[in-house]
């Protein structure tokens, strides 16, 4: 599996994580012996270490930092602690979504027993109307949303998606099943709708602004070609 590279130079590389992919086993992971994470195709591709800066869930696709030396992770990661780094994702949703709404909810971090703030602000950009049943509706409607979290907390955008019940399609967790075996189905499209889109922020060495975009996976070509969506 090839990673393309968004954006280098000498403190950091910029790639694009395609869908289900883990950015790095957790210690003594099963599946260590089953699948590559991200950190080992890059090794595998450059011979070089990297060291991640944020993280993106394994079943997310797009952008993410990381560093080339351990000593430059401090400086990037202050950007998100001081939300000086503009996220924006897309995503996919069930039904017709609201035109715009900050969602303001916490969700659970990766301690299980403790919620943390967690604010999204939610766009819609497209929708459509589809002729394919899904019960207990003759058709099936889904939406095209942007989403730029203020906050960086485990599963945050598919949580917030469900809790405004527009849930992302292709999310086995917080999705509908119906409207994900209908895109199985109907387009052959098995991944998450949720894509890291774009980073926007000055860098903290060079001191100049950054803008960098990631190309949306093949799923979505699909989907917007057969809604007549367009970024």
């Amino acid at each position: 599996m090839t990673v393309d590279i968004l954006y280098e130079d000498e403190y950091i590389i910029c790639v694009s994580k395609p869908n289900n992919v883990v950015v790095h086993h957790a210690h003594h992971s099963r599946n260590v012996a089953d699948e590559e994470s991200l950190l080992q195709l890059l090794f595998k591709n450059f011979e070089k270490k990297f060291y991640p800066i944020h993280r993106l869930d394994r079943k997310t696709s797009g952008i993410i930092l990381l560093a080339k030396e351990t000593k430059y992770v401090s400086k990037f990661q202050e950007l998100f602690t001081n939300n000086e780094i503009q996220k924006t994702y897309y995503g996919v949703v069930r039904g017709h979504s609201p035109e715009s709404v900050v969602i303001d909810s916490p969700v659970k971090g990766r301690d299980a027993n403790v919620y943390k703030d967690a604010e999204t602000h939610f766009k819609t950009i497209d929708k459509t109307i589809v002729d394919i049943p899904v019960k207990p509706y003759d058709t099936s409607r889904y939406s095209l949303v942007e989403m730029k979290p203020k906050t960086g907390r485990l599963h945050q955008l598919r949580i917030h998606t469900n809790k405004i019940s527009h849930p992302l399609i292709g999310d086995p967790k917080y999705g509908d099943k119906n409207h994900n075996v209908m895109f199985i189905d109907n387009f052959d499209c098995k991944n998450l709708f949720l894509h890291a889109y774009s980073l926007e922020f000055k860098h903290p060495f060079s001191e100049e602004n950054q803008l960098i975009k990631a190309e949306f996976p093949m799923d979505w070509s699909i989907i917007f070609d057969r809604f007549k969506w367009s970024i």
